[in-house]
């Protein structure tokens, strides 16, 4: 069950994540319309606009990717949509809550997992937990302390001091702090920063089960492999301005070219001349990778130019093009 704040009682109730709530007719967990945020200037640091009337539409049920560069504007979205940062102009809205016009009903339809480690170094685990309950209305017979510590494998440090934890550690905490409320979306703002490969798996499982059970999930991360294998739908914002929202397979698709794998009997030293103007590079294991779009070049026409020179060939391969390749293309400069 989550809690929100309803409209006219301004009391918190109870629903499922995936639940119609007041005022939340829209198909859309998180909803932007020309959202702008400006810093002013201060001292010798001039104004800057992080970002630029920026169009983003969440589905409901979805698990959403937020990718960008560092300074893209990502975490001042995320920030205006918890309540921290004060937008300059535009519109946005948590499961059909506007943020201005419902504050309070908005910011209790959403988790937010910061980069950030700040907890309170003085505090345990589950007292964090129980401090955080309170502060949205929780009932006591419904919190969920120790079954959510629990799943962040943080049980057996229910009671240790917040400052004997570990980074990892921490940050599952941070995870388990957004959800005490049960929100129906929850935004996780780069949560394997700093976490081994084994917690990693641990937390993806455990927010796979939070999606399955309909809860909304918006992801940004550094791990583009991370993206890719979770994510339904991907947004790349770049200089505080939307380049791209689209399914993930369109995304992919956007990029047409291929790499054709080559790896002569011997490791190459230097690239054939039959490969001048073409994108080739020889990798450290001596083979040779050249990229190569099918609808101007073909591979037999590539290998049979190889061979014409007198090249050996003793496997071939090809890769399609990933997520980094997209992310790269759409935000370099």
């Amino acid at each position: 069950m989550a809690h929100t704040l309803s409209d006219d009682e301004n009391v918190y109730v109870s629903r499922m994540p995936g639940e119609p709530v007041p005022g939340g007719a829209q198909a859309f967990a998180i909803e932007a319309r020309a959202l702008r945020k400006v810093y002013k200037a201060s001292g010798s640091q001039p104004a800057k606009e992080a970002l630029k009337g920026v169009d983003l539409a969440i589905p409901r049920g979805s698990i959403f990717a937020l990718l960008g560069p560092n300074g893209a504007g990502k975490s001042t979205f995320i920030n205006i949509l918890a309540g921290l940062v004060l937008k300059t102009s535009g519109s946005a809205s948590i499961w059909g809550f506007d943020i201005d016009v419902n504050p309070r009903q908005a910011r209790a339809s959403i988790g937010v997992v910061p980069q950030e480690l700040n907890i309170d170094p003085f505090f345990t685990p589950a007292e964090v937990m129980e401090m955080q309950a309170g502060l949205y209305g929780v009932p006591k017979r419904e919190r969920r302390t120790m079954e959510i510590l629990k799943a962040m494998g943080l049980d057996d440090k229910a009671d240790a001091y917040a400052r004997t934890l570990s980074g990892g550690m921490r940050r599952r905490l941070l995870v388990a702090k957004a959800m005490v409320h049960n929100p129906p979306a929850l935004i996780l703002d780069e949560p394997t920063a700093g976490v081994d490969i084994e917690l990693r798996r641990q937390l993806w499982d455990y927010v796979k089960g939070l999606h399955a059970r309909g809860t909304t999930i918006v992801l940004t991360t550094h791990y583009l492999e991370e993206a890719e294998a979770l994510c339904d739908t991907i947004a790349i914002i770049d200089k505080g301005q939307v380049v791209c929202c689209e399914p993930k397979e369109q995304l992919l698709a956007r990029i047409s070219d291929k790499r054709l794998i080559v790896r002569p009997a011997s490791p190459a030293t230097m690239l054939p001349a039959a490969l001048a103007g073409m994108k080739a590079e020889i990798r450290p294991d001596g083979a040779i990778s050249v990229q190569y779009n099918p609808a101007e070049t073909s591979a037999m026409a590539i290998l049979g130019a190889l061979g014409a020179e007198g090249m050996e060939i003793r496997d071939i391969s090809t890769e399609e093009s990933d997520l980094e390749d997209v992310f790269m293309q759409l935000t370099s400069h």
